[in-house]
C-alpha cells in the first residue's frame, strides 16, 4: 500500500498561486503513475492532473495555470499552481496508481490510493 499525505492548501486571492505537496510512503515503487484530483462542494471529483515516466496531463480547465511535478529522491508530488480562480476553490486530493481496485481514472492512469486532501479557496 502507498501511503499520501498532502499539504500547501490554503486561502488566497484569484490571481494568486499555491504550491501543493504530496508525500508518498510505503510501496512507492509500486505507484507508475500520480496524479491530483479536486472536490468542491456538491460536485463530482475531477482530475486536474497527472504524471507518468515524467509526461504530463493536464485537465483542458487547468492547462497553462497549473504544472506537476515529482522528485522521486524525495517521494514528493507537486503541484503548482497560478492565476487561480475561484472555480479552482475545492478539495485537493493526492492519488497514486497502485494495488487495489481504482477509484477513479486520468489521462490512462488508474488510481486507487488517495490522501486525505488538502483544501483550497481561492476568492475574487
Amino acid at each position: 500500500q502507498v501511503q499520501l499525505v498532502e499539504s500547501g492548501g490554503g486561502s488566497v486571492q484569484a490571481g494568486g498561486s499555491l504550491r501543493l505537496s504530496c508525500a508518498a510512503s510505503g510501496h512507492t515503487y509500486n505507484s507508475y503513475c500520480m496524479g491530483w484530483f479536486r472536490q468542491a462542494p456538491g460536485k463530482e471529483r475531477e482530475g486536474v492532473a497527472r504524471i507518468y515516466t515524467g509526461s504530463p496531463y493536464y485537465a483542458d480547465s487547468v492547462k497553462g495555470r497549473f504544472t506537476i511535478s515529482q522528485d522521486n529522491a524525495k517521494n514528493t508530488l507537486y503541484l503548482q499552481m497560478n492565476n487561480l480562480k475561484p472555480e479552482d476553490t475545492a478539495m485537493y486530493f493526492c492519488a497514486a496508481q497502485g494495488f487495489g481496485a481504482p477509484l477513479a481514472t486520468m489521462g490512462g492512469c488508474a488510481f486507487s490510493s488517495w490522501g486525505q486532501g488538502t483544501q483550497v479557496a481561492v476568492s475574487s
